[in-house]
């Protein structure tokens, strides 16, 4: 039996030799568990973000000229009374303001330009008998001339011929005077007049074009006062079926965007449905807050259906760019970079100047491709043993998620590395640096 179980244990040392051996040629394992995820195919859009609020197209604000009590509304088409949401045509009664001072105004302007009227009629009157008078005293005085001095007319009453006709000359100017002035204070009146009836109008507030009360700012008995502001009784929207949306966009991303860009937005009383529109206007008034600069854009919509609603807060996405079955990797895969224990020893280590050049990660949407420094990166492949192996790409446009990514070796479907999950327990346990160390002496001998 000697031999055979020599035998047996030379076989079992040298399949523990052969199997030592094979064990030490292995590169070591990774202990690292990597998060993953597959290079994927399909449509990338480029866009950027906002937030901003649904506005009618055509504002009106109406208000009022005159300062009085609120003491009625007028009826809508449905002969109901003015209130909010009211269909309203030109020229429909919104309100009325107490006209019983504005009437009093009105009736006395209009008896001061009967009194004008009526002292223009007495000086035309007055300038006929002035110049009757003048004709008369023009005649004595032509017959005296002829005279002279002589018996037949003293030198007391040729200078009294002289006077009359002096003086009817004189009055003749005077009443051609009056009259212009009579003129001048009957237009006066009329003008007066007018503007009483004016104010007087003015009590009646009326549309102005034909719209929808978005919002009705005075009630029945309360009093307005008109100064240098005229109060806001009214707000108005010309037409609802076409809308626009406020949006404030930062100055990184406003360079990108002009008239005509294609925009899709969601409200959050529609969540499930998606509106279109594109970019109308994007002003030049720029605002400040907390040192954000920001433009205010335009987007026209149509709102046919008449389910946008004033005022709604829209998530807009204006669409840059559009990309169509490329192959795409998630930005977190560009990010990250492993350590020199997580590399393949097949590929070396990274050089210390080495680092992927994908979005960063405060990196907006768009702003990848928008910057030409960034046009490759570095992406790790999942390979054998658990290591990373490095893979050049080329770094094509990005929607903030995702970025297109092209180059020798890109194929769809590669396991991809995206981080780091968690550090896998080996045999030698990592000790929490924190746990107290007990020290345990050596038991007592037995007596």
């Amino acid at each position: 039996m000697k031999p055979i179980i020599r035998n047996l244990l030379l076989a079992l040392a040298i399949i523990l030799a052969v199997w030592l051996v094979w064990h030490l040629r292995q590169p070591p394992a990774n202990l690292t568990s990597f998060r993953t995820d597959k290079i994927s195919r399909g449509d990338l859009l480029v866009s950027i973000s906002a937030t901003g609020t649904v506005e009618p197209e055509d504002v009106i604000d109406v208000g009022a000229q005159v300062a009085g009590q609120i003491v009625g509304f007028g009826k809508d088409a449905q002969d109901k009374p003015i209130d909010y949401g009211s269909n309203v045509t030109e020229g429909t009664v919104l309100a009325r303001i107490d006209d019983s001072v504005y009437r009093a105004q009105a009736d006395q302007a209009q008896a001061q330009y009967e009194a004008a009227l009526a002292n223009l009629k007495r000086s035309q009157a007055d300038i006929g008998q002035a110049q009757a008078k003048l004709q008369q005293a023009q005649a004595d005085w032509q017959r005296a001339q002829k005279l002279g001095h002589s018996k037949a007319l003293s030198r007391a009453a040729y200078d009294s011929y002289r006077a009359a006709f002096e003086t009817a000359k004189s009055a003749l100017a005077v009443s051609k005077a009056t009259i212009a002035q009579s003129k001048a204070q009957a237009d006066q009146a009329q003008a007066s007049l007018k503007a009483a009836r004016r104010n007087l109008d003015y009590c009646t507030i009326k549309s102005p074009v034909n719209g929808v009360i978005i919002d009705r700012r005075v009630n029945i008995g309360q009093t307005v006062v008109a100064s240098l502001n005229a109060p806001s009784l009214f707000l108005l929207a010309n037409d609802l079926r076409k809308m626009q949306v406020w949006v404030a966009v930062n100055e990184a991303d406003i360079g990108k965007i002009h008239q005509g860009i294609p925009v899709s937005f969601t409200v959050d009383a529609f969540p499930n449905q998606t509106f279109t529109g594109e970019v109308h206007k994007v002003r030049l008034n720029a605002s400040m807050t907390q040192n954000v600069v920001t433009y205010t854009v335009e987007i026209s919509t149509d709102n046919s259906s008449g389910r946008l609603l004033p005022y709604l807060t829209a998530n807009v996405r204006f669409e840059l760019d559009r990309r169509q079955g490329v192959l795409m990797a998630p930005n977190a895969a560009l990010r990250w970079k492993p350590s020199p224990e997580e590399i393949d020893p097949a590929f070396g280590k990274p050089q210390k100047d080495q680092r992927p050049t994908g979005p960063h990660k405060n990196e907006s949407p768009a702003t990848a491709t928008a910057n030409g420094s960034r046009k490759t990166g570095t992406i790790w492949l999942l390979g054998p043993n658990n290591l990373a192996r490095p893979l050049k790409v080329a770094v094509g446009q990005t929607d903030g998620v995702m970025t297109e990514v092209s180059g020798e070796g890109v194929e769809e479907g590669q396991e991809i590395i995206t981080g780091v999950e968690a550090q896998r327990q080996g045999k030698e346990t990592a000790s929490n640096p924190f746990t107290p160390k007990l020290k345990f002496g050596k038991k007592p001998d037995k007596p």
